[in-house]
């Protein structure tokens, strides 16, 4: 199993420091991974985040994190596609061979239609948009004169380099619907959903192991990022969560396996989409994750983006030890 930490990129913790020396400390602690998300007009979301609208850009946070590490993966968790499929290859490509073979492009549909209709995009299809990105990206990472055209995106005889290190980058489908799980398992190398709950993983993946197995693909890598508190107590970590926003949230999914009474009304509701308590607590619920048969767990702390290093410290030192 391997594990990550979503960064402060956004908000009004956002900082050169905690960015870089956050991503060098999480290296030197044994971490997997660090992970950005995406937005063009960035709109906070109202249970989640503070009202700020800071956001760096998820490309270029990456690049000025990988030059200062040596080996942590450097992952979007997702970028959005606003776009061009080709401008994203060229960047994608140079960040390769800037730092190496350590990216992992995740990406999703995004929920915000204003983002698309700034930029003339408002009538896409932003799912078609993702596997579009996923054919181009495919082909012009490995192939010159490429000439496509899908009804979406359209060029001739075009050739991009750098083409990556490696001659690819894992392209991962991020979402947390049934939808988003079928077509991880069509033609993307993994799956990431943001909070979703384990037994909503767990359906997913049963789905996905009987595409793969008719369609004879490899099972993508199966990823999640749950918002995550760790302190001395789990009292202590509770304080800094906004359960009553989780659960609202947990309530207006469409798709969520609902708990046995039908509604998510306590913090025992939200297992899988809240990671909260003592170190040792935590321990035990990344265990039943570990269980569930995730392969990479990425922990969101936009709950304490304000202490962040401490969070990092007692991941590393007290949670993570128990798992290599």
């Amino acid at each position: 199993m391997k594990f990550g930490l979503l960064l402060p990129h956004f908000g009004e913790e956002a900082s050169k420091e905690k960015l870089l020396e956050g991503s060098k400390r999480a290296e030197e602690l044994g971490f997997d991974s660090v992970w950005v998300r995406d937005h063009l007009v960035f709109e906070p979301h109202g249970e989640m985040e503070k009202p700020n609208r800071t956001f760096y850009d998820a490309l270029t946070t990456l690049t000025a994190i990988g030059a200062v590490t040596n080996t942590i993966e450097l992952g979007t968790g997702s970028l959005i596609p606003f776009r061009h499929p080709l401008v994203t290859a060229l960047m994608a490509g140079t960040i390769t061979q800037l730092v190496g073979p350590r990216l992992i492009l995740g990406f999703g549909a995004g929920t915000f239609d204003h983002e698309f209709e700034a930029i003339g995009w408002g009538d896409m299809n932003r799912v078609d948009m993702v596997r579009s990105n996923a054919e181009i990206l495919k082909r012009v990472f490995t192939e010159n004169d490429v000439s496509y055209d899908d009804g979406i995106f359209k060029f001739d005889n075009v050739t991009i380099e750098p083409k990556p290190v490696g001659g690819r980058v894992p392209f991962w489908y991020c979402g947390a619907t049934p939808r988003s799980a079928r077509l991880a398992a069509e033609f993307a190398d993994g799956w990431m959903p943001g909070r979703i709950s384990l037994a909503s993983i767990e359906k997913r993946m049963g789905v996905m192991r009987e595409m793969t197995n008719e369609n004879g693909r490899p099972m993508p890598t199966i990823a999640v990022i749950p918002p995550t508190s760790i302190e001395d107590t789990r009292a202590e970590a509770l304080k800094d969560v906004n359960v009553p926003g989780l659960l609202a949230w947990a309530n207006k999914a469409k798709f969520a396996v609902k708990p046995p009474s039908g509604v998510f009304e306590t913090v025992e509701d939200l297992s899988g989409q809240l990671i909260a308590g003592s170190p040792e607590d935590v321990v035990n619920e990344v265990r039943k994750f570990q269980a569930t048969g995730v392969d990479h767990l990425v922990f969101d702390f936009r709950f304490k983006f304000d202490r962040f290093f401490e969070q990092i410290e007692l991941l590393g030192t007290e949670v993570l030890p128990k798992f290599r």
